[in-house]
């Protein structure tokens, strides 16, 4: 049977079928890697993926970023220092065996604190609760296509402070000092609107609200134009929720997207194994034909 392709929503997604991700030729890997560029997330259901596996594939995209620094440090399964739990689970000291929790991870995009964020993240679900900890993709392509002009022209070709201070989840990283001051959080500046590498596309590139700034402008007229910016984008119009089984692996292009998580009842149990993509350049800024 010939790969499948279907996309997930008019913004964002695709799911690819009949494939199996241990054993891809060089064509079809071809497929997978325009179909990302294209659609920016990708989802495979029913893979039977080993951390050997996981990282195999993950490699095809480029190379590996160690995982980042949480509440609790790295944490990675033993012998696996590129891969990265997600997960509420104990273990039998009732030491987190991953970072994250059970609560709420608000809108972000992976690592964007850094002067060179990560290109991709994937994720595989190893175990999940029975609901809730659903996973949301908003389409920052999409966002900065229908964004009004009036926007667009508050923006023009300002940089935003990306803050490394908290993780998604509200914890402090392991290792900084907590503050609420964007000047004084640790941090990187990037272009507010972003070419993609690959295709040339333009997207939003906002990265998270806390202790996020606008170049140029006062604490105020930022915070306000800030707040018109996140209240546009998250719209469900822009967004796909995924609704995880065992045996999921979701790829999110980081350039081009924006992801949360639903919380979910502490008593189950969700772990989540991750990998991400070494970034290959700096964010840059997307300048429009005259």
């Amino acid at each position: 049977m010939p790969m499948t392709l279907t996309p997930l929503t008019p913004a964002v997604g695709v799911e690819i079928g009949n494939v199996d991700l241990t054993a891809l030729s060089a064509a079809e890997f071809a497929q997978i890697e325009a179909a990302w560029h294209r659609h920016s997330v990708l989802l495979f259901r029913g893979q039977k993926l080993s951390d050997d596996d996981l990282l195999d594939f993950s490699r095809r995209f480029g190379e590996l970023d160690p995982p980042p620094n949480q509440e609790r440090g790295r944490q990675s399964p033993p012998g696996y220092p590129d891969i990265y739990v997600v997960s509420n689970v104990l273990d039998q000291k009732g030491e987190p065996i991953g970072a994250l929790g059970a609560g709420e991870a608000v809108w972000h995009t992976d690592m964007s604190y850094l002067d060179v964020p990560p290109d991709a993240s994937m994720l595989y679900a190893l175990e999940i609760p029975p609901s809730g900890g659903n996973t949301y993709f908003c389409g920052m392509q999409a966002v900065w296509q229908a964004l009004p002009a009036s926007l667009k022209m508050k923006l023009g070709t300002r940089r935003i402070k990306h803050d490394g201070t908290f993780n998604s989840g509200g914890y402090v990283r392991q290792g900084v000092t907590p503050t609420d001051d964007p000047h004084k959080a640790p941090g990187a500046w990037h272009p507010a609107v972003c070419a993609h590498p690959n295709t040339g596309k333009p997207a939003l590139y906002l990265g998270r609200r806390r202790n996020s700034y606008i170049e140029g402008l006062t604490p105020a007229q930022s915070d306000a134009l800030l707040d018109e910016l996140w209240t546009f984008m998250d719209a469900p119009e822009f967004t796909y929720e995924h609704h995880w089984r065992v045996d999921d692996l979701v790829v999110w292009d980081n350039r081009s997207t924006m992801h949360r998580r639903d919380p979910f009842d502490n008593s189950a149990r969700r772990v989540m194994h991750r990998t991400q993509i070494k970034g290959k350049i700096q964010p840059r800024a997307y300048v429009a034909a005259a």
